[in-house]
């Protein structure tokens, strides 16, 4: 699948929308479907479909995996299934509007990670790109009125929702020590690992009386986000990051609320307005202009060869 994906911007671009589309699902999901019985189906719905066709990379890849199999056991545990546990939590506390402002310090929770953790550099136009991308997923999250965010308050769900932020910046960043190994090997067992983690998240769901089977809407919100979200996206996040490291790639996770609006017009029908054209032109403006930086800059530890 990722073969015929060659350009990051493309990859990036490509996952930013099935993630606007998670987002999307999630907030579909809440009161038909509990939030981590919906993370287990996501992640045993995923491992089926993708059962037939990894194996065996898996078996051939085996001894590579065994040596890793730790590290490749945490990313699947930090970044596939307790962020989206919390992310599906999340939102049955907050609104859309602040969940998809907590997610845009993402790219920033990369850049000082990377800068503090292994010194890599951050160009003048990263800062000025990142910025910009900012504005506009700040346009976007306030309906076009950023004095509105004054009046948002710090909840339960926003709480859990900067957790998950953190965690997913951990693991983007954590990425760029990934053995090298087939995508299909890679998503597998990252996706086993979430597997294994959700179980013991849907026992203390059930545990506490929480647990809302799911109905015909909860079950196509689970299917959509282990196909879509679990094996594409993820599969071309880590291609996109491997191609051009994490500090641009994280970059493009600013498009996901530009994404998410365009897919609440179509799905959900809202209106689509003036603020959300600016937004977009501010959101790829920042891209462009950090990627221009970065081309200025010669090659440095951030990209990775490829997976096989």
């Amino acid at each position: 699948m990722t073969s015929r994906f060659r350009h990051p911007y493309l990859i990036l671009a490509t996952v930013a929308l099935l993630w606007g589309g998670n987002a999307i699902a999630g907030k579909l999901a809440v009161g038909h479907v509990s939030p981590m019985l919906l993370t287990l189906l996501r992640w045993t719905f995923a491992c089926l479909f993708m059962a037939p066709f990894a194996l065996r990379d898996v078996r051939r890849e085996w001894p590579v995996i065994r040596r890793n199999l730790p590290f490749l056991f945490a990313l699947g545990a930090l970044g596939f299934a307790t962020f989206n546990a919390i992310f599906y939590l999340a939102l049955n506390y907050t609104t859309a509007i602040n969940v998809t402002i907590e997610q845009s310090a993402m790219p920033l929770i990369v850049l000082m990670a990377n800068f503090l953790l292994f010194r890599m550099p951050v160009s003048s136009f990263q800062i000025v790109g990142f910025s910009l991308t900012l504005v506009g997923v700040v346009l976007t999250a306030s309906h076009g009125e950023p004095s509105a965010l004054l009046a948002l308050d710090l909840n339960r769900g926003d709480a859990l929702m900067m957790i998950a932020v953190l965690l997913y910046g951990g693991y983007t960043v954590a990425l760029r020590f990934k053995p090298v190994l087939n995508w299909r090997s890679t998503i597998f067992m990252l996706a086993a690992s979430a597997l294994v983690v959700s179980v013991p998240f849907a026992a203390a769901e059930w545990a506490m009386g929480d647990t809302r089977l799911p109905d015909g809407q909860g079950l196509s919100a689970a299917l959509y986000t282990a196909i879509f979200p679990s094996l594409i996206a993820q599969s071309l996040y880590i291609r996109g990051v491997e191609m051009i490291g994490p500090n641009r790639a994280n970059l493009f996770i600013n498009l996901v609320p530009i994404f998410g609006a365009i897919l609440a017009v179509l799905v959900i029908g809202e209106t689509l307005r003036t603020y959300h054209i600016i937004a977009l032109a501010f959101v790829l403006g920042g891209i462009m202009l950090a990627e221009r930086g970065a081309a200025r800059r010669h090659r440095t530890p951030d990209t990775k060869t490829a997976p096989r």
